[in-house]
């Protein structure tokens, strides 16, 4: 389970000590307004951190600090276009730029720099998911979280002095040289080396990237030279030029994509819209905002999206995929079924795109031809481990073919690969009580309840159980517990309540839930029966 909190409640050299002892191994989300960290952990080391949209990457950070050029850099990144599944370090590293041991030494340097930074955040949201590891990155450390921990409250107490002067990166300072002179001061090193920078036009993030120095190392010496009153602020750094919406747009890009991946989707939306609003026709974000909206069910929404991000050039068959998808899940079953054979046409290969069309001609009602394509996509899949979906699915075509025993079969097995899953456990409790196998599927419901409480189906399958064996209270506590959680789930829950009220000598209850069923479903000729019955008898 993820872990979440709020910064302002506990802070993030508290939360990483936590994580540390507990040698727990997975990712640590950080937010703060519009920024993004992240903190990975293994078995309570730090092996990888980063700062979404901060301009610390290892190739960048190399050419900050003069270990090589930016040619060398290029020639590297382009090297590596070529060959997609070599790490940018091995590339150097084999080109002689730079040797192994160095390397390492600046990636940690690298993944320090970013944990020190994100102890400066005070507020925001912290989570963390157990067992993520880090995509596609050169090198992982594994370093001592107490060091860190111990440098890091120095420079937090430090940095809260210095915020007070200087609370923003984008402020630009100039510095008075006369005064420096008059006074025979001595300056750091540090400070020699961002004087030339202060000239009125670079504002502190400016000055980091020319220096090569942290926003820390920077803040630090601009606040000494501030102190001394060497300095005046002259302003603020501007946007680009009119029309140059690269920067935005990629700032956009990169912080939706992270939200959307730690299931922000509220913030992920926002950044996509932004996007959007600056590059209309850009796929990827249509393909995103598509997602979002199929999975905050708002299916037409998503139709749309991804429909927009295929015309616009995004027609890849993963998002084909979730076209179709969205035409399904929005009960669009005859455009969906066109939509997974359009997608697997680009590729025909993938069992999902297989399995999908399966589910479409299941829900179509051509039991036999779902069965065929499930059967299929289960061949391509080969030893690829198959999900949920599939065996709940092959199980639903087999009971409509009348072969409870393969149901229950496929039900058992997917239990088997996905354990715990409450669909599963509910479907195979259907097809056990249909057999009449009532304790069975009574254990099985009850398990499955136990582990998620909120699935109103689940209570109604235990209930009609407990109805069939004649355990009324039982049966009454679990219909109640579904209109609970869903009032209107079902014109039935309220009849057979009503029949319990009545054999309870409840006559004014019974009434009042068989009139319920009439109000969900007028054509229940049941209901209107036992009301009938009961005024005539009265």
């Amino acid at each position: 389970m993820a872990v979440r909190g709020n910064l302002a409640e506990v802070s993030l050299p508290d939360v990483l000590q936590l994580l540390a002892l507990g040698r727990k191994t997975g990712s640590l989300t950080v937010t703060d307004r519009a920024n993004v960290g992240y903190i990975y952990l293994d078995d309570g080391r730090i092996s990888f951190a980063s700062i979404v949209n901060r301009r610390d990457r290892l190739g960048d950070l190399l050419v900050k600090r003069g270990r090589i050029t930016l040619e060398q850099l290029e020639q590297a990144v382009e090297r590596q276009g070529r060959e997609r599944d070599r790490r940018l370090g091995d590339i150097l590293v084999e080109d002689g730029v730079i040797d192994r041991e160095e390397l390492h030494r600046y990636v940690r340097v690298q993944i320090e720099e970013a944990v020190y930074f994100l102890f400066t955040w005070a507020r925001g949201t912290f989570r963390f998911d157990s067992d993520a590891r880090p995509e596609e990155q050169d090198f992982l450390v594994s370093i001592n979280p107490e060091s860190l921990l111990l440098e890091g409250a120095r420079r937090v107490d430090e940095w809260s002095i210095i915020a007070k002067r200087i609370p923003s990166f984008d402020i630009i300072f100039e510095v008075d040289t006369e005064r420096i002179a008059h006074a025979g001061v001595q300056l750091s090193a540090v400070q020699d080396r961002v004087l030339p920078y202060l000239d009125g036009t670079h504002d502190v993030t400016a000055i980091a990237d020319q220096t090569g120095l942290s926003e820390f190392e920077t803040g630090k010496a601009l606040f000494g030279l501030l102190s001394a009153g060497f300095l005046k602020r002259v302003g603020r750094s501007r946007p680009g030029p009119s029309g140059s919406h690269i920067a935005p747009v990629e700032e956009h890009r990169n912080l939706g994509v992270a939200f959307y991946r730690t299931d922000m989707l509220e913030e992920s939306l926002r950044e996509f819209r932004q996007l959007v609003e600056l590059r209309p026709t850009d796929a990827e974000a249509l393909y995103y905002l598509g997602l979002i909206a199929l999975r905050q069910a708002r299916w037409d929404e998503a139709v749309a999206r991804l429909r927009a991000a295929m015309d616009c050039g995004g027609g890849r068959p993963v998002v084909r995929y979730h076209y179709a998808l969205a035409l399904e899940s929005g009960g669009y079953l005859t455009e969906a079924d066109a939509a997974y054979r359009e997608a697997l046409a680009h590729a025909p290969h993938d069992w999902r795109f297989l399995q999908g069309w399966g589910i479409v001609t299941l829900l179509r009602g051509d039991h036999d031809s779902a069965a065929q394509r499930l059967d299929r996509a289960r061949e391509v899949a080969a030893d690829e481990p198959l999900g949920a979906l599939w065996y709940w699915a092959r199980a639903l075509c087999a009971t409509a073919a009348g072969d409870l025993e393969a149901a229950e079969r496929y039900l058992r097995l997917g239990l088997a690969a996905v354990p715990e899953n409450p669909a599963l456990r509910n479907n195979l409790a259907v097809v056990l009580e249909s057999q009449n196998r009532l304790a069975e599927a009574e254990s099985l419901l009850v398990h499955a309840i136990a582990e998620d409480p909120w699935l109103p189906h689940l209570s109604k399958n235990l209930g009609d159980v407990h109805y069939r064996n004649a355990k009324y209270d039982e049966a009454w506590d679990a219909y109640q517990r579904v209109i609970r959680l869903r009032p209107e789930f079902g014109d039935d829950v309220y009849f057979r309540l009503g029949n319990i009220a009545y054999r309870r000598m409840d006559r004014e209850s019974a009434v009042a839930l068989w009139r319920q069923a009439l109000a969900l479903n007028p054509g229940h000729e049941l209901a209107r029966t036992n009301l009938d019955t009961l005024e005539a008898l009265t």
